[in-house]
């Protein structure tokens, strides 16, 4: 169902969707689209010394590494330009999760989490779920279902965020740090 191309509204927007998982080659696309959305979104938020850490783990080389590691990255084709990025660590936590600006407010969200939560839960079987939000993403998250498991904390890296974890209805709560 997700891996072909259809034409979808998304919010007033009629475009050619396509979903898939990532390529190595997708690699330098995924930094750049991820690097965009966390220059604009995420580091205004973020103590000055989180930004060079953070934007280091974005690059091409570091996503190669990570898909090679067995991290998946799920993507979001709009009109075959790279719009959105999922990717899921142990098929349980999703620690990459940006929509390009001009594709955000229009439910590619929602469609590219569903994407990514079906594809673990086929895989792995899993049913919670755990995520670190930034300040500004904590809204999208909520929306999407997920709810907030702890107080807000800072990386050894310097990123400051908010523990969440969304759980398949009918499965256990219990909550969990990742």
């Amino acid at each position: 169902m997700f891996g072909r191309g259809w034409r979808v509204v998304i919010e007033s927007m009629t475009a050619d969707l396509r979903l898939r998982l990532a390529r190595l080659e997708d690699a330098r696309a995924i930094g750049v689209l991820v690097r965009r959305v966390v220059r604009r979104w995420v580091l205004p938020d973020q103590p000055a010394r989180a930004a060079a850490p953070l934007l280091k783990q974005m690059s091409a080389r570091a996503i190669r590494e990570k898909m090679c590691a067995g991290e998946r990255f799920h993507l979001a084709f709009v009109n075959g330009v790279l719009a959105g990025v999922a990717a899921m660590r142990n098929d349980s936590h999703l620690f990459q999760f940006y929509i390009g600006t001009r594709y955000q407010g229009r439910g590619m969200a929602r469609l590219l989490w569903r994407r990514a939560m079906h594809d673990s839960m086929r895989r792995a079987g899993t049913t919670r779920f755990t995520l670190n939000a930034t300040v500004r993403a904590i809204p999208v998250y909520l929306r999407l279902g997920f709810v907030i498991t702890d107080a807000e904390f800072t990386s050894t890296k310097g990123v400051v965020s908010t523990p969440m974890c969304f759980a398949v209805k009918g499965s256990p709560r219990r909550h969990t740090r990742a």
